[in-house]
């Protein structure tokens, strides 16, 4: 694809952000959000984020490895009544870590009106019928399938997609040639990797935003990006100076789908 059709694509998408971006920043100020969760907006820039991924309440999307649902608080409201919002969480027969982070999730999701229309399906599993769905998100995910796990996760969003479907994804950015091992241990992977990860599958990068970028953060913390919040990882070892930085440094990417 030319830089002109790239261009182009990205333009609608961006011109087509005045029909709704005032219906979605009402489910992103909505009451129903946890308090907490809220104030981590400052850093994650929800509003922005799905509005730069041309997010629309009448879409199919999947949502990739939610974690505690943070974003999930938003985008089940929100494509409820309109739309259809499957997330991919871990196959709570992995037991462990795996089924304690599933089973939290479902706990919080559990008797809650505005979670009862979305479906739960296992990370690795298919996410639907091929071309059924317009929109997969993830975010802050990539560096736990550095590996086989990225490819089989890839190809499973490239073949869920519609033809012109997108994939957005937001990921913690390490500093340009920085090495697999260390994008391992560190939680941080270069922008030169990610994209051309998901272009080996066939994606075709739209465009790429600073909204989730933070230059307070050097990326060479002693726990990795576990240092930062919200994990805290050194405890109150030097926690005003962590805090100080804020969360980390990301790069936000939108690809489509031919």
């Amino acid at each position: 694809m030319s830089i002109a059709s790239k261009l182009s694509l990205l333009l609608i998408l961006l011109c087509s952000f005045n029909s709704y971006s005032n219906d979605l920043k009402d489910f992103v100020e909505s009451s129903s959000r946890n308090e907490a969760n809220v104030l981590r907006d400052v850093y994650r820039n929800p509003f922005e984020t799905l509005s730069f991924f041309g997010l629309e309440s009448n879409m199919s999307v999947v949502e990739l490895s939610p974690g505690g649902g943070w974003y999930t608080e938003i985008l089940a409201p929100y494509l409820k009544e309109s739309g259809n919002l499957i997330v991919a969480h871990f196959n709570p027969d992995l037991g462990g870590y795996y089924e304690k982070s599933r089973r939290r999730f479902e706990e919080k999701i559990k008797d809650k009106e505005i979670f009862e229309a979305m479906t739960i399906v296992n990370l690795d599993a298919k996410f639907s019928k091929a071309g059924e769905i317009d929109a997969v998100l993830t975010f802050r995910n990539l560096h736990n399938w550095i590996g086989p796990q990225l490819d089989v996760i890839l190809n499973s969003a490239y073949s869920a997609l519609k033809s012109g479907g997108i994939l957005g994804v937001v990921e913690h950015r390490a500093e340009p040639g920085t090495s697999i091992e260390a994008m391992k241990k560190s939680g941080y992977v270069t922008e030169e990797w990610a994209i051309s990860e998901v272009e080996k599958k066939g994606f075709v990068l739209l465009g790429k935003s600073e909204l989730n970028a933070n230059p307070r953060d050097t990326k060479n913390h002693p726990r990795g990006v576990w240092t930062l919040p919200p994990s805290m990882a050194m405890k109150e070892q030097d926690k005003k100076k962590y805090e100080a930085i804020g969360e980390s440094d990301r790069m936000t990417l939108l690809f489509q789908k031919p």
